[in-house]
Parts: C-alpha cells; sequence; structure tokens
C-alpha cells in the first residue's frame, strides 16, 4: 500500500510516514488508513490540488513534509507523554485539523467532521509568509491555512468547501483569521 503514488511526487508511504513521532515509534505505529475507501481520495485531491502544484514551483528538492496524514495509532502516541521531557509528542486536533482525513473512530464516526485532508510542510529557504503569499495568488482551492511564522511550517487542507480560510496565532496559541 505504501508504494502508492498520490500524485506527481509523493507516495502514500511519504504521506504517512514522515512525522518525527512515527520514526522514533515506528516498530509501534501503523501509519496507514483503516478506511481507504474514502481516506485515500482525500489524500491524493490534496496532494494533486494543493502540494503538486506547490513542487511544480518550488522543487521536490527543496519540499519538506513535516505531518502529513494521522493514523489512530499516530494519533494515540501524539497524545502520549515523552517519558524522558514529559511533553506530549505533539498537538493534535482531529477533530478540526484534517489530518485524519475519513478515518473513523471506533463508534464508526468520523474523527474529523469537516471532509477532506491535510499536512503540514515548508519550502526551504523561503519564508512561509512567502509561501503564503504565493499559495494565495495562485487561487489554490484550500480550506484552511494555518500560518505559524516565518519559519515554521504551513499546515493546509483541502476539502469540498474551499473556503480559504487564513490563520494565524498570537503568543497564546490563540487563533485568529488572517485578512489577505
Amino acid at each position: 500500500m505504501g508504494t502508492l503514488k498520490l500524485g506527481k511526487y509523493l507516495t502514500l508511504h511519504d504521506v504517512c510516514t514522515c512525522t518525527q513521532t512515527y520514526h522514533k515509534y515506528r516498530d509501534r505505529i501503523d501509519p496507514f488508513p483503516k478506511n481507504p475507501d474514502e481516506t485515500l481520495p482525500a489524500l491524493y485531491r490534496l496532494v494533486e490540488e494543493i502540494v503538486d502544484p506547490v513542487i511544480d514551483e518550488f522543487g521536490r528538492d527543496r519540499f519538506g513534509l513535516t505531518y502529513g496524514f494521522c493514523s489512530a495509532d499516530l494519533k494515540r502516541y501524539l497524545e502520549r507523554k515523552d517519558p524522558a521531557t514529559g511533553r506530549r509528542h505533539g498537538r493534535v486536533a482531529p477533530n478540526l485539523d484534517q489530518h485524519m482525513a475519513f478515518e473513523k473512530n471506533t463508534k464508526g464516526n468520523y474523527y474529523c467532521k469537516r471532509p477532506g485532508a491535510a499536512c503540514d510542510f515548508y519550502i526551504v529557504n523561503l519564508a512561509s509568509d512567502r509561501l503564503v503569499d504565493w499559495i494565495c495568488d495562485r487561487k489554490l482551492p484550500f480550506d484552511s491555512l494555518y500560518y505559524y511564522g516565518s519559519d515554521r511550517p504551513i499546515h493546509i487542507s483541502y476539502g469540498d468547501e474551499h473556503k480559504r480560510a487564513l490563520w494565524t496565532f498570537d503568543a497564546g496559541g490563540r487563533p485568529r483569521k488572517m485578512k489577505r
């Protein structure tokens, strides 16, 4: 399943195994979708509509994927605290951020009520505010884009809404809408 191409440049393996948490616990995490009939088309559309145009413009060698699909196993590890630091391995908001795409919980409900998929990435030697400008200027059909700072990756989601909501975060981590 992992060698499945999701557009011109990325494979399912790329999108499912890019997090630091996965690399740390790879022997304990199944990173792949359990609902492939719905999740795979969502991931393919994300890559085709958002990621491929970005890589076409900036090059595969400059593209850095930091967070793609989040499986239920990965979600459990992201929510756990690292025994050495006492901090969580990562932030996870499956009901909001679309990283879990169309995966379902044990009750058969989608983790995220917003249909679609999401990923976080950066471009080497390009400030993220410039990347956001390029995405907006090209009118890429995203749902939400989270801007965390010029030296941090961006989060972007794709789904049927195409609402193009831009968000930034204050020093306390509270979201606020960006105007463009």
